[in-house]
C-alpha cells in the first residue's frame, strides 16, 4: 500500500525565486515544485501539499505560528503516514523543538528539512534534502510501523533529532548539527537507520496535541563584563516567569555577589532560572566548580545538555501546562520528556 505525505511549507529559501529586477529572494507559489523537482513523480509515495498563507520568513516565526503548524498536523494526522515541513533554516531548531513538545507520543515521522540555496538554482541543496525527507518520512518497517516516529531536522545526509539540534552554519550546507546526541539516520548510498537511537511511542495509545505555549520566558548570556542593573532589570520584569541564562563552560558564572543575590530573587520570587553552556557540545554540571555551587544555593536549576533552542520551547510547553505551578516546572525541566536530556 502506497504511504501518504502531506508536505508542509510554512517558508524559508528552499521555496524561493530571486526577483529579477531586485534581485531579492522571495516566495513562490509551492504548487510550482514539481516544476522544479520532477524526481518526486518517481516516488511509490503519495504527496500532497499544503501551504502556509502567506509563507513567512523563518525570523518572523511565532508561538502562533507553532500553534498553526501542531493544529495542521494534528487535523491530517490520521489521513497521512509522515509529514515534511518545509522551513527557513534560521529558526528551525526552534520549531523542530517547539513541535516535539507539542506533538506527544508521535507515531508518525515529522522531518524539518530546508535548504541553504532556493531549490530552484543549480547548485540547490534544496532537492537532496527534500527527497531523502520524504523517503524517511515513509519509511516503515516489517510491522508497518514508521522507521522514526518522532520530530527529526534533516541536512546533508543526516536525521538528528528536532530538540537536539542547533543551526551552525549560515553558509556551508552542512548547516546544522546535534552536538550532544548522535544521528538516527544516515543517508549515504545506503539509508542507515539507527533504531536505537530513536524514540520508542506507545503504540496502542494516540498521539495527543498541545496548542498552548506561554512565552513569558527569555534568554540571556553572561559575559565578563555584564551589568548589575541590567541583570536585576531582566529578573524583575513583570510577567516574566522563566529565564534561560546562558553560563560559562560547565555552567559556571562569575561568584560576584551582587548576581548570586540578584538570582535569588528571581527564584525565591518563583522564577524558573535554568543554567545552559554556551558551548555547543557537553553539559551543565554545577557541582563540579565552586561557583556551580553558589548558583544552586541561589536556586538556579542544571539544564544539562539542553540546547537553548530546546530549554526555551519547553519552558514555554510547560508553563502553559502548569501555569501556577513554578515548582513543577522545575522538576520538569531537569528531567527528559521527550528525549532532548541524554539520561545518565
Amino acid at each position: 500500500m502506497q504511504s501518504r505525505i502531506l508536505l508542509i511549507y510554512t517558508g524559508g529559501t528552499i521555496g524561493m525565486n530571486r526577483n529579477p529586477q531586485t534581485g531579492a529572494l522571495e516566495p513562490f507559489d509551492f504548487e510550482h515544485l514539481l516544476y522544479n523537482v520532477p524526481e518526486l513523480a518517481q516516488f511509490d509515495t503519495q504527496i500532497e501539499t499544503y501551504q502556509f498563507s502567506p509563507p513567512i520568513d523563518s525570523s518572523d516565526m511565532t508561538p502562533a505560528r507553532w500553534t498553526d503548524l501542531s493544529h495542521c498536523i494534528a487535523d491530517h494526522y490520521e489521513r497521512y503516514d509522515g509529514f515534511v515541513v518545509l522551513h527557513g533554516t534560521d529558526t528551525m531548531a526552534y520549531t523542530a523543538s517547539a513541535l516535539s513538545y507539542m506533538l506527544e507520543n508521535l507515531t508518525k515521522p515529522v522531518i524539518f528539512t530546508g535548504s541553504q540555496l532556493p531549490i530552484g538554482q543549480l547548485r540547490t541543496d534544496g532537492k537532496e534534502n527534500l527527497i531523502t525527507s520524504i523517503e524517511i518520512a515513509a519509511a516503515k518497517d516489517a510491522e508497518g510501523r514508521a522507521m522514526v516516529p518522532e520530530v527529526g531536522i534533516y541536512f546533508n545526509s543526516h536525521l538528528m533529532r528536532g530538540n537536539r539540534t542547533t543551526k551552525q552554519s549560515a553558509e556551508e550546507f552542512n548547516a546544522f548539527e546535534s552536538f550532544n546526541y548522535p544521528h538516527l539516520v544516515e543517508a549515504g548510498v545506503n539509508i542507515t537507520y539507527h533504531r536505537d537511537r530513536i524514540l520508542r511511542p506507545l503504540w496502542d495509545q494516540p498521539m495527543k496535541p498541545h496548542f498552548r505555549l506561554d512565552n513569558n520566558v527569555i534568554i540571556f548570556s553572561l559575559f565578563p563584563g555584564i551589568r548589575e542593573d541590567l541583570i536585576r532589570h531582566i529578573i524583575h520584569t513583570p510577567n516574566l516567569k522563566a529565564i534561560v541564562m546562558r553560563t560559562f563552560g560547565s555552567g559556571n558564572a562569575p561568584q560576584s555577589p551582587w548576581l548570586l543575590k540578584a538570582l535569588k530573587e528571581g527564584t525565591q520570587g518563583g522564577k524558573v532560572i535554568v543554567n545552559i553552556s554556551q558551548c555547543m557540545q557537553g553539559a551543565v554540571e554545577m557541582s563540579r566548580y565552586d561557583c556551580g555551587w553558589h548558583l544552586q544555593e541561589a536556586g538556579v536549576i542544571s539544564g544539562r545538555d539542553q540546547t537553548v533552542e530546546s530549554a526555551v520551547t519547553k519552558l514555554m510547553f510547560l508553563q502553559s501546562h502548569y501555569p501556577d505551578d513554578p515548582e513543577q516546572v522545575r522538576r520538569l525541566m531537569q528531567q527528559s520528556i521527550r528525549g532532548e536530556i541524554t539520561e545518565r
